[in-house]
C-alpha cells in the first residue's frame, strides 16, 4: 500500500461503494448480516481516517433503491444496524466537527431511523470539519428523474425558463447540492461498475476499483486509493499541453 503522495492535494470529495459484505461473510461460513456488522466497523475505521487525513467530504453508499428487493430479514437487519450506527456514532460525529447528511429517498426508511437521522442532521448542521454523507434508499437514475421533475415543475410554474436551465441550475436540484464536486469514486470487492451511484457526479471523477471486500477495507486501502488518484492526470477534456504546470 502507498500513502497519499501530497497531503495538500487531497480529493475534495471521496465516495465509496461499500461492496462485498455478503461475500466476506460467505467466505467465513457466516450469515450475511455478520458481513454487514463487520462492514459497519469498517465505516467507523474509514470515516475516522478520512477525518484525520483532512478530507473535505466522504459519501458512503450504504443502501440502494434496488436493495429494497433483498430478502425481508436482511433488509430489516440492515435497518436496525443503520439505526444502531446513527445512535452509537452521534457523539463521535459531534465531537469532531463533522456535518452529517444523507442522500436518497429517506422517507422509505422506518420512522425511528428517519427520526434519528433528522436529529443528527440538525445537531451537526453547523459543523464544518468534514462532510459525512450516507446514501440510503438511493439510486442515481432516480435522483436524476427527481431533479428533472423539479425543473419541469419550476418551468410550468413560471419560476424557471427552459433556456435558463444550465448545469449549475440542475446541480442545485440534486441531492448532493450541499457537497463539493466528486473527485474520487472507490468500489471495493473487485466488481468493476458503478451500480447506479452518483451518475451525474461521476462525469469527471477518477475511479478506483479494489479487490478488497468492504469489511477488510482500512486506512492503508484508503491511502492507496488517494495515492492512485494523485498519480493521475486530470484533463477535463483538454490536452496535456493545455494544463497548468
Amino acid at each position: 500500500m502507498t500513502a497519499p503522495r501530497d497531503p495538500t492535494a487531497l480529493p475534495r470529495h471521496v465516495a465509496i461503494i461499500m461492496d462485498g459484505n455478503g461475500r466476506w461473510a460467505k467466505q467465513r461460513g457466516l450469515p450475511r448480516l455478520a458481513g454487514h456488522e463487520a462492514g459497519a466497523r469498517a465505516v467507523k475505521r474509514v470515516t475516522t481516517h478520512a477525518r484525520k487525513l483532512g478530507l473535505g467530504a466522504l459519501t458512503l453508499y450504504a443502501f440502494s433503491e434496488q436493495n429494497w428487493g433483498r430478502p425481508t430479514a436482511e433488509v430489516d437487519g440492515l435497518m436496525k444496524l443503520l439505526g444502531h450506527y446513527i445512535v452509537a456514532e452521534r457523539a463521535e460525529i459531534l465531537d469532531h466537527d463533522i456535518r452529517f447528511s444523507t442522500i436518497g429517498d429517506v422517507e422509505r426508511l422506518p420512522r425511528p431511523l428517519q427520526d434519528a437521522i433528522a436529529d443528527l442532521k440538525q445537531a451537526s448542521s453547523q459543523n464544518r470539519g468534514m462532510d459525512f454523507c450516507i446514501a440510503l434508499s438511493y439510486g442515481g437514475r432516480e435522483e436524476l428523474l427527481r431533479a428533472a421533475r423539479a425543473a419541469a415543475a419550476a418551468c410550468v410554474a413560471g419560476e424557471l425558463s427552459p433556456d435558463a436551465l444550465d448545469e449549475a441550475t440542475f446541480e442545485r436540484l440534486l441531492y448532493t447540492s450541499h457537497l463539493p464536486p466528486l473527485d474520487l469514486l472507490i468500489r471495493t470487492s473487485g466488481e468493476v461498475r458503478i451500480s447506479n451511484f452518483l451518475l451525474w457526479q461521476c462525469a469527471y471523477a477518477e475511479l478506483v476499483f479494489t479487490p478488497v471486500c468492504w469489511p477488510d477495507f482500512g486506512e492503508t486501502d484508503l491511502d492507496d486509493a488517494i495515492a492512485r488518484f494523485q498519480g493521475r492526470e486530470r484533463r477535463f477534456g483538454l490536452t496535456p499541453d493545455q494544463l497548468p504546470n
